[in-house]
């Protein structure tokens, strides 16, 4: 039996693509930058020094990357106080499978609104561990996060099931050793290559409840 299940957080307990999008494009806007049509996508995954120096160095706004990272932040902050968009049946699949195994959690989200939703959601009492990939070397697809995360919860990534949405975050995890379970984004789906790394392809993150890890 697998010791831990290492869940990522946007995209597959948090319906946040587009909350993220409109705070980096308005951000933009706002700085005289120019949004690029591609700017979604290759965001996915990156971590907070890395999307903010790409919006710095290839969207033009005219601010510190730290600076960038803080107020995309405080926008994510405002959006979940005022609704927080939680995926439907993402609490209940926690706690389910909590019952069975150890949890981690491995994002690309700042620290702080990792915290942010873990508390508005009552979810993080289930987690053993959680990291942010700004807390690492390098942000997903690289493995760093997940390494990370197993190191802190004390088991090999052998041992560790990740669940992702993304191709940037499937290829995180499978380039970590570990065993992958995909719920496509159904906005920004994974590519045939990305999918082609998971061991099963789920429609739902309420599918998990019942998933023999």
């Amino acid at each position: 039996m697998l010791a831990v299940v290492i869940f990522d957080l946007d995209g597959v307990l948090v319906d946040s693509e587009h909350v993220w999008d409109d705070a980096r494009r308005r951000l933009v806007q706002e700085c005289g930058g120019m949004w690029r049509p591609e700017a979604t996508r290759t965001m996915m995954g990156m971590s907070s020094l890395e999307w903010s120096r790409y919006m710095h160095d290839e969207l033009g706004v005219d601010l510190p990357p730290p600076e960038i990272s803080a107020a995309v932040a405080e926008r994510l902050e405002r959006a979940y106080r005022d609704r927080l968009p939680l995926i439907p049946g993402a609490v209940e699949t926690v706690a389910a499978v909590a019952d069975r195994h150890s949890l981690g959690l491995a994002s690309s989200a700042n620290r702080r609104v990792i915290d942010l939703v873990l508390e508005l959601a009552g979810l993080g009492r289930f987690f053993e561990a959680t990291v942010s990939s700004e807390e690492v070397p390098r942000g997903k697809p690289a493995p760093d996060v997940y390494l990370e995360a197993a190191r802190r919860l004390g088991v090999a990534p052998a041992r560790c099931t990740a669940v992702e949405d993304s191709a940037n975050g499937i290829r995180s995890a499978a380039a970590a050793g570990m065993t992958v379970v995909a719920i496509p984004n159904r906005n920004f789906p994974p590519d045939a290559g990305a999918l082609g790394l998971a061991s099963a392809v789920l429609a739902s993150v309420s599918d998990l409840r019942n998933y023999a890890f």
